[in-house]
């Protein structure tokens, strides 16, 4: 399922473009667009293409093949093999498509090339717009060092640190030394919280230094750094800044990005909870004169960080359209795609500043495939149940996969970005926490609970953020999943009934445990976690008396497919039952139940699960071994290091123990489940 963002029928916000001086000489606008990049953003930039009559061009890796965005598209090419450093990094190949198909300009989206200066001049020497800023402006803020001397240079604020050439490892650590501990080393050419690290003690920089810089090449191509100053519990703001090439700049507002972690994204809203009205004046004003100084067009973010007395300071500026940049559009009910479309074109800037305002308060939550409880590790795999909640002018869903599409190990896992509007923050977050109990998906791992749990903390819902907040609260956070209720094993076994009955059949006559004369019973046993649970059914449908655990409830309902309509001891549920061999999934009241069914006459093959060998929690590559073999280790004590998805993770010891052997040397490719390590624990 999917929302195209702001479709005709408008926005709440929606605001009406008023005639510009510029407009009746404006030029007409791009006549095809090259969208080079994938997934929810290409979904996103056809959305809007197709609506304003342009033609499309999708470009798509073998991974990519069936993908929703390529169906969406007037018409797709091939661009090569999974990995994106032979498909979408491929700039010369991305290029040959787009005049073989006659493109008249090429969107970048994020990621990827979006931020590539070269591949920006090399679009404007092939004759093609460039939708994104002029090269010279991506180069002046693709390094974060040389950014923030510019931004000196032009009177925006600083965080104390580093930001030299000189990357010897020696005299970045004394630079650390100099600022004081907790220091940040950030990639100079990063984004998205990749090649970034906190350290808190001078004797962990070494180890942090080298794991960033690896990190940031892998991701970047580029492995230098800035040290700054940590500032413990700041708040992550941005601004919206958009410039045309007729010198005017303009801010959309600010968007609050503090809810993270590992430096990621996971919440973003606008506009940014009990931010006074002059401090926000004085980071728009910033934000433009961030802009200015590097000559920018187009669509930008300036990101500043505040600490706990609402001074702020300059972090970088992303020269590209931002993930989070629906929750502007929803308060402001601008189309920030449609303005970048517009000012490649040569048109002015829609709106003036005193033209721009806002209504409401929204927030988008960054649906992964991802395990929260596995230290927030991919999930790959197929997406065999995906249903959303429904979209209206309070819901918008971007997303680029539909059910049975498939999470590879080779992108970023996201599901889909949920965003909500309303009137008010509070109506906005009762809004956010509804459609995250109605987003439901099968087949990989997600953080829904986890996203749902944040939402009605009261932390959050007070406004008070920083970028603490989850390290702060990850024991409430990340509290074990409650038991599987009474209630919900009971609409397990009405379900299963349900499932094994044919209209006009008597279901119990199916089952091998019915005897001639004796009580239509059924006993049924399933697995949830460690736990098994023993039920016991009588009757017939359409009423059963279902025994949980010693209590007996009457039962009666409907399955039809999925959807699951129950009526237990008078309660009205709406549930959705999913089956794929012995396993069931059970979706009710915001809540995910596993369970597998026990066949008491199936046979186990008796293997024990090998308790010495470490697996791949996902595919990936191996980056390094960390400890020799025949190496006594205590609990924790790291193992090996996997590339996957351009992060690092680290396997560490699970107990004290023995190295006993490494099954793949650094540089081997891994798949899910491989054995990686024996090791014997003591």
């Amino acid at each position: 399922m999917h929302c195209y963002p702001l479709p005709e029928t408008t926005s709440p916000a929606r605001q009406a473009n008023p005639p510009t001086p510029h407009e009746r000489a404006a030029p007409a606008l791009i006549g095809s667009i090259l969208i080079a990049n994938r997934g929810e953003i290409a979904c996103r930039v056809i959305g809007t293409a197709k609506r304003l009559g342009i033609r499309t061009i999708a470009v798509y890796s073998d991974a990519d093949e069936n993908a929703r965005f390529v169906r969406l598209a007037d018409e797709a090419w091939r661009l090569g093999p999974a990995p994106a450093a032979e498909s979408y990094l491929r700039a010369d190949r991305i290029l040959d498509i787009a005049r073989a198909s006659g493109a008249c300009a090429v969107h970048p989206g994020y990621g990827f090339l979006s931020e590539n200066e070269a591949f920006a001049d090399a679009c404007a020497a092939a004759g093609l717009r460039f939708i994104g800023p002029p090269a010279s402006a991506i180069a002046a803020m693709g390094s974060k060092s040389a950014a923030k001397a510019l931004m000196s240079q032009a009177g925006v604020p600083l965080v104390p640190g580093y930001h030299g050439e000189d990357q010897d490892p020696a005299r970045l650590e004394r630079e650390a030394a100099a600022i004081g501990y907790p220091v940040l080393i950030k990639a100079s050419a990063g984004g998205g919280g990749k090649g970034m690290r906190i350290v808190e003690r001078a004797e962990d920089f070494a180890a942090a230094l080298a794991s960033c810089q690896r990190e940031a090449q892998a991701s970047f191509g580029d492995d230098r750094v800035l040290v700054e100053k940590y500032l413990e519990a700041p708040r992550h703001v941005e601004v919206q800044v958009f410039a045309d090439t007729f010198g005017e700049c303009v801010y959309l507002l600010e968007r609050d990005c503090s809810v993270q972690r590992r430096h990621q994204k996971v919440l973003e809203e606008a506009p940014a909870p009990h931010l006074p009205a002059h401090v926000r004046r004085a980071m728009g004003d910033a934000a433009c004169t961030a802009a200015r100084a590097v000559g920018y067009v187009g669509a930008g973010t300036v990101e500043f960080i505040m600490d706990r007395h609402g001074d702020f300071y300059f972090m970088e500026m992303n020269t590209r359209l931002q993930v989070e940049h629906p929750v502007t559009e929803m308060i402001t009910g601008l189309d920030l795609v449609e303005w970048q479309i517009r000012v490649a074109s040569g048109q002015p800037l829609p709106l003036a500043q005193s033209q721009i305002s806002a209504r409401g308060h929204a927030i988008e939550a960054r649906v992964y495939a991802e395990d929260p409880e596995r230290g927030f590790l991919p999930s790959t795999g197929t997406l065999t149940h995906l249903s959303a909640p429904a979209c209206g002018p309070h819901v918008r869903i971007d997303t680029g996969v539909e059910e049975n599409d498939s999470i590879s190990p080779f992108y970023d896992p996201m599901i889909a970005k949920l965003i909500v509007w309303d009137e008010t923050r509070e109506a906005a977050l009762a809004r956010l926490a509804r459609a995250l109990d109605d987003y439901r998906v099968a087949g990989v791992a997600t953080n829904l609970r986890f996203l749902g749990r944040i939402v009605r903390h009261p932390a959050f819902a007070s406004g008070k953020v920083d970028t603490g907040l989850i390290e702060r609260h990850q024991n409430e956070l990340f509290a074990a999943e409650a038991p599987a209720t009474d209630e919900e094993l009971a609409l397990i076994a009405l379900a299963e009934t349900l499932a094994g009955h044919r209209p006009g059949d008597e279901a119990w006559l199916t089952r091998r445990d019915w005897r001639l004369n004796g009580r239509r019973t059924r006993h049924l046993e399933i697995r949830i976690g460690e736990a098994i649970e023993s039920l016991t059914l009588e009757g017939a449908l359409p009423a059963l008396t279902i025994e949980v655990r010693g209590r007996r409830m009457t039962a009666r309902g409907t399955l039809d497919g999925t959807m699951l309509h129950a009526d237990l001891e008078g309660r009205k549920l709406a549930a959705t039952y999913l089956s794929r061999g012995q396993g069931r999934t059970l979706f009710v009241g915001g809540r995910r139940v596993e369970a597998s069914l026990i066949d008491p006459f199936a046979a186990g093959d008796g293997a024990p699960h090998g308790e010495t060998h470490l697996k791949a929690p996902m595919p990936g590559r191996v980056v390094t071994c960390c400890a020799p073999v025949g190496a006594r280790v205590e609990k924790g004590t790291p193992l090996m290091i996997l590339e996957a998805m351009k992060m690092e993770h680290t396997l560490a010891a699970p107990a004290n123990g023995v190295v006993k052997a490494f099954y793949f040397a650094p540089g081997d490719q891994v798949d899910d489940g491989a054995d990686l390590i024996d090791f014997e624990a003591e």
